[in-house]
């Protein structure tokens, strides 16, 4: 499970709740079946209009990936590049068809059969570039849905506060209730802007930078096999392979940096 994605849902929605009752707030106000049906029901509903189906199925497909923390190991698999160019180059590469069966990576095992297959350095990367391309165009897919709930939720919420507001003020019989029906009606408001900022955006950015992070995983791959295919040596292919974790380490910190953080002062 990835905790990180579920202890900031917990933490976001349980702030707002617990700030809401310090301030006098009565919780069971927050309750509003109209103003949950008018903001996720049309949010839902604008999304379905927005997008084919087949880009809704891969939004529902990829969805666990927020809550699923897929580790992914660099070293293991520089070591195991290692290990397989140290092979190739003992005992040919006509040997690493038998590890084939052996590797869970789907892009790695397909690579190393192509490389088993003697075809050419250029056609391998094309085949394998082509791969990661496709791969990391499904989830960004899936993340354009989830951003563009974030993009509507809030004015659905903003939607169903003027719903509200009309049905108050065409019935100004009774001032006393006035000021209570006024705050429900805000209560959409609240939903809108609270479920895109705590739940879709976030989820579209989960997704987005879970796929970068296979997309790095999958051009080592790729540099990896291609340095096997040419016979280059192990202790080469471990620094050309090595070289680029150490950048995607980089990278990953620079995008935890926060806004305007500098650096050496």
């Amino acid at each position: 499970m990835d905790i990180l994605s579920i202890g900031g849902l917990i933490l976001g929605f349980g702030s707002l709740l617990t700030a809401f009752i310090i301030e006098k707030g009565n919780p069971a106000k927050l309750l509003q079946i109209s103003a949950a049906m008018i903001v996720f029901g049309g949010t839902i509903a604008a999304v379905l209009v927005s997008f084919p189906m087949s880009q809704i199925k891969t939004a529902v497909k990829h969805f666990k990936m927020v809550f699923m923390d897929k580790k992914i190991d660099f070293a293991s698999v520089v070591e195991q590049l290692v290990q397989l160019s140290d092979r190739a180059r003992k005992e040919g590469l006509l040997a690493l068809e038998q590890e084939i069966p052996n590797i869970q990576n789907p892009l790695l095992k397909k690579g190393l059969g192509l490389v088993v297959d003697g075809i050419e350095g250029e056609v391998i990367r094309d085949i394998l570039d082509r791969e990661v391309y496709l791969a990391e165009d499904e989830l960004k897919e899936a993340a354009e849905v989830f951003e563009a709930a974030g993009g509507y939720s809030p004015t659905m919420g903003i939607i169903g506060t003027v719903m509200g507001l009309i049905s108050v003020l065409s019935n100004l019989t009774n001032p006393d209730e006035l000021g209570p029906a006024i705050a429900v009606a805000f209560v959409a408001t609240l939903y809108g802007v609270s479920s895109a900022n705590l739940i879709w955006l976030n989820f579209g950015k989960k997704i987005k930078t879970k796929a970068k992070q296979e997309r790095m995983l999958n051009e080592i791959i790729v540099e990896g096999l291609l340095s096997i295919q040419a016979g280059e040596n192990p202790r080469i292919l471990r620094e050309k392979i090595g070289g680029m974790v150490k950048e995607t380490g980089q990278k990953q910190s620079q995008a935890q940096e926060p806004a305007g953080a500098t650096v050496g002062g």
